[in-house]
């Protein structure tokens, strides 16, 4: 696995007990992981089915 530069939204850092994804980008891919938990699993895509996926969240697509 590649060295991986990770970030989180900065409106994470002002809510207690915040349930934040961090994400990472490199050699053409996409990951994401929970930032309580940086040892556990990663999920990793594609760029282009990850750039698809965070325009169908940003539309709504998920939304519960």
């Amino acid at each position: 696995m590649p060295d991986l530069v990770w970030r989180k939204s900065l409106r994470s850092s002002f809510v207690k007990n915040a349930e934040c994804v961090e994400v990472a980008r490199a050699a053409g891919s996409f990951y994401t992981r929970d930032s309580k938990d940086p040892d556990g699993p990663r999920h990793c895509l594609p760029l282009p089915e990850a750039a698809a996926f965070i325009a169908a969240v940003k539309r709504g697509r998920y939304d519960l």
